[in-house]
């Protein structure tokens, strides 16, 4: 009887410590959070949820400030030089050159700023990620032709893989950061 016990606590022990690490010390050691205090300011600022933003930089950069896309895109947002641009223009930052978004404050605050944008405009984080990852122009044409309702959609419904894929990758570490907070 005395083996039997030792036993079932043993391996509630297990159990228990097993549970720990999958869903306490995996996700806060794999789903980074830096940059904490400007992503809290510029989140805020332009109204976007830090998780969201969180979610865009780790799959964006996975928090590497240095980061060059093969597109060209840079920084830990992994901004273009037309939205840097665009940007630019609308924040009144005159004074910046493109190469200030590997600065991470600046990077970090375009980001912030083009995600409320596409947030506010399709009403969606995942339209939202779609049209950072595929511009505006693409999530534009999805929802005027009618392949994607704005009310009423399924990931499935964008068009390319490499946007779904990112949309969804996004989508997951939305969820995880959400639940770290």
């Amino acid at each position: 009887m005395f083996k039997k016990l030792l036993a079932f606590l043993l391996i509630c022990v297990l159990a228990v410590g097993a549970y720990l690490y999958l869903f306490e010390y995996v996700p806060h050691n794999t789903y980074k959070v830096m940059y904490s205090d400007e992503v809290a300011k510029y989140s805020e600022e332009f109204g976007i949820d830090e998780a969201f933003v969180y979610a865009v930089i780790r799959t964006e950069s996975n928090f590497n400030p240095n980061a060059v896309s093969d597109a060209g895109a840079i920084g830990l947002m992994q901004i273009i030089e037309d939205s840097f641009d665009w940007v630019s223009t609308k924040l009144h930052e005159t004074d910046l050159e493109y190469d200030d978004m590997f600065t991470p404050e600046y990077s970090i605050k375009f980001g912030c700023y083009m995600l409320s944008y596409l947030y506010n405009k399709y009403e969606s984080y995942e339209l939202a990620a779609a049209a950072y990852h595929s511009g505006m122009g693409e999530v534009d044409g999805w929802l005027s032709s009618g392949e994607v309702d704005k009310s009423s959609f399924e990931i499935a419904d964008f068009k390319g893989s490499n946007t779904r894929f990112y949309v969804k990758k996004i989508m997951k570490a939305y969820k995880v950061y959400s639940e770290l907070k």
